[in-house]
């Protein structure tokens, strides 16, 4: 009776602090997420208010992107020393100063400072909030909740930066940028207060020996061969997007017609990312791999041939299995490292996709130049595929955790 008892107890506990970790990890994946795509509705301000040109108004949003991808690493290898919920407060509070910083801004320069100190804060979220609900929701439970926390982003992304479009119509940038810079610092100390605390996790959770032989020996390449569909996969989504406008404008869409194919596409891929991690914890990550990847590589080839008003159709279905995917890999990090390397193995994640996302566009730019945008699309369907092998690879590492 006293060990039903004591589960009892401990269970409703066990569901607050669930709750109270994806709360905390959507909340900041949302908000880090909407700062992040704030940058571009501020492009065009800062532009007239500086008198920038668009070299400039590149660098500002590579600055910010670069510093983010290139400190998740060190952000994780930090809270492995100082905890999730002091450097996750610390990075949102560092953000939220970013912009109120860039809204007090008197040149270029102090604005580029304001960019670098908002994305030195910005690269805590990825890996500390996905390692967070991935220790909060354990086993079959971690894909479905590791979509959620990766469709929360994309709440984030039309969420601040419509609030901020609303606010600019009726107040200057810089009292916006500043208020909403606060809610940076607010969001920190509720970070910091909600986040659950949990002890350090040991390696040695199942059977020692054994297991540890296994993670060392046959297994020890399948996070790798992860990360790398990770970053064909981020290579394929941010190339499409990068040749779709004029794919559309030569089937004679005008400019609102191309803003209308974005948006379904974007739409598609939101619901893609939260359907697709229940569709993997239901059948498998390779098998939703296959589905996700075989069909963005087939839409894309079918894409070129069909009129404007057929292809219009097709962008929602291509959202999905463009977006889908990462869910899929973002919930399978968690069973191909050991607990204490979570935090890790998401920043080395995180800082691949977003390197390979950031790098695609500008080499299949130079293939588009060369060949065309047709055959560069080709491309990008046919470099896709290269993941269906390779996740094949990743049967024996997650066929041990069914």
């Amino acid at each position: 009776m006293s060990v039903a008892g004591g589960e009892a107890i401990e269970r409703p506990e066990a569901r607050a602090e669930e709750r109270r970790a994806a709360g905390v990890a959507c909340g900041a994946h949302a908000l880090h997420d909407g700062y992040t795509d704030l940058i571009v509705v501020m492009l065009p301000i800062w532009q007239a208010e500086f008198g920038l040109g668009y070299g400039e108004l590149g660098l500002m949003r590579g600055l910010f992107a670069g510093t983010m991808a290139a400190f998740q690493i060190p952000a994780g290898l930090v809270a492995e020393r100082l905890g999730t919920p002091v450097v996750l407060a610390s990075g949102t509070a560092l953000a939220g100063l970013g912009y109120c910083l860039a809204g007090a801004s008197a040149g270029f320069a102090l604005l580029l400072a304001a960019l670098v100190i908002g994305g030195l804060g910005a690269s805590t979220q990825h890996p500390l909030a996905s390692a967070l609900v991935a220790r909060a929701f354990a086993g079959a439970r971690s894909m479905k909740a590791l979509g959620t926390y990766n469709f929360a982003g994309d709440i984030g992304k039309m969420t601040v930066p419509a609030v901020a479009s609303v606010m600019l119509v009726a107040m200057p940038w810089r009292p916006v940028l500043a208020l909403i810079g606060a809610c940076g610092l607010v969001a920190a100390a509720a970070i910091y207060l909600l986040t659950p605390r949990y002890g350090a996790e040991k390696a040695a959770v199942q059977d020692a020996t054994t297991d540890a032989a296994t993670s060392a020996g046959r297994y020890r390449f399948a996070y790798p061969v992860l990360v790398s569909i990770g970053v064909f996969d981020s290579a394929t989504r941010m190339g499409f997007l990068l040749f779709l406008p004029f794919v559309l404008t030569e089937k004679g869409a005008s400019l609102p017609t191309v803003g209308l194919a974005l948006t379904l596409v974007f739409a598609g891929g939101a619901a893609g990312k939260l359907v697709c991690a229940f569709i993997g914890a239901r059948i498998g990550a390779i098998a939703t791999v296959w589905l996700t990847e075989g069909l963005t590589a087939a839409v894309i080839v079918a894409l070129l041939p069909l009129p404007l008003e057929a292809a219009l159709v097709l962008l929602p279905l291509i959202g999905i299995a463009l977006n889908g995917t990462s869910s899929v890999l973002y919930g399978s990090v968690p069973d191909l490292v050991t607990p204490e390397w979570r935090a890790r193995a998401f920043s080395i994640f995180y800082t691949g996709t977003i390197g390979s996302g950031a790098l695609a566009p500008v080499l299949y730019g130079v293939v588009g130049d060369l060949l065309g945008v047709p055959a560069a699309l080709l491309l990008v369907a046919g470099v896709v595929t290269l993941t269906l092998p390779l996740s094949l690879a990743l049967r024996p590492a997650l066929a041990r955790q069914t």
